[in-house]
This record gives C-alpha cells, structure tokens and sequence, in this order.
C-alpha cells in the first residue's frame, strides 16, 4: 500500500464556501459522519454550520479558514483566528473515509503553526463538547489541557445543531507553546 499524499495546505476563499460546508457536515452529522468516529450524530441533530457562517469565518479580520488538499481534493479544513496572544482553533473537520490516516494531526500542526510563527501567540485555545470523552482525549495526547473552563451551548440557536439531550456544554482545552515568541 502507498502512502497518502502529504497534504497541501491553502486558506480558504469564497469559492470553496459550498466544499467546506459539505465537508463538515459530513464529518459531523448524518449516515456519513457515522463512518468517521468525530460524530456528533448521538448529541446533535440539524446542521453544523452553513454558507454564510463559513462566509463569515473566511471574511474576518485576523482569521483563517485552512484547507488541507491531497490529490486535489479537500480532504481536511479548520478555522484558526487571532485573539490577542491567543490562537483559536474550530470547525475542525475530516473526510470521514480518511480520519485515522494522521491527516487530522498534520491539519492540528499546521494552524498550531500557524499561530505560532506567522501570528506569534503564546498558546492555543479551543471548545469540545464536554460529552466527546474521546475526543478531548486525542487533543490530550496532542499537548491540550483541559481548563477547568465551561461555554454554555448555544440552546436555541439551530446554526449549532438541534441538541438531543438537555446537558451539553462546551470545555475549554489549551495548549501552551513553548519558547520565545518574536
């Protein structure tokens, strides 16, 4: 068997709004996201985003929308946006058909990267559904720390899904970055 192709990173524009928009559906609601194990099909029904979120995300200032091709294809995406010294990382989504395959590690790495040396923050901040035990866990193994810090969910709001149970909240996970920051 061949190795996959590395992947080739590249920022979002408005002509990859529909691209983006079916691939983190995909990885996160309905039949298709039930191949991949980042699901959020047992917590939410309803979509996970839509076009003018994404249009959004890829307008604002000191954010990035960035996409991981292999082959030409997008396999991989994730927003990144400057908060002060702080990177945020979100909407974090893979193909399904290839998570397991280390891409997710080489996308994390990159926007990290990316805040890092281009943005020159000290740490990297995130949400995750208190519920997604395991994958809190993998950002764990990646240098994360959970805070002790909660976000409600967005009850209401169907942008962020229709919640099927009434405890949902979010946790805050931050990972430091060591050394100097120019």
């Amino acid at each position: 068997m061949t190795a996959p192709t590395p992947p080739a990173f590249r920022p979002a524009s408005s002509a990859d709004i529909a691209a983006i928009v079916a691939l983190v559906e995909s990885a996160y609601r309905g039949e298709s996201g039930l191949r991949g194990w980042t699901t959020e099909s047992h917590l939410l029904d309803g979509q996970r985003t839509d076009a003018a979120d994404v249009g959004a995300l890829i307008g604002r200032p000191d954010c990035l929308v960035l996409l991981a091709e292999q082959d030409g294809q997008l396999r991989a995406s994730c927003h990144i946006e400057r908060q002060g010294e702080t990177g945020y990382f979100g909407m974090f989504a893979v193909d399904p058909s290839g998570q397991g395959s280390g891409l997710g590690k080489q996308v994390l790495a990159e926007a990290e990267r990316v805040a890092r040396e281009e943005w020159h923050c000290r740490s990297m901040r995130m949400t995750v559904i208190e519920q997604r035990a395991e994958l809190i866990a993998w950002y764990e193994r990646r240098g994360y720390r959970r805070t002790g810090e909660y976000q409600p969910f967005p009850y209401g709001d169907e942008r962020f899904g229709i919640p099927r149970r009434d405890d949902l909240r979010f946790e805050v996970l931050l990972k430091e970055f060591g050394g100097a920051v120019a």
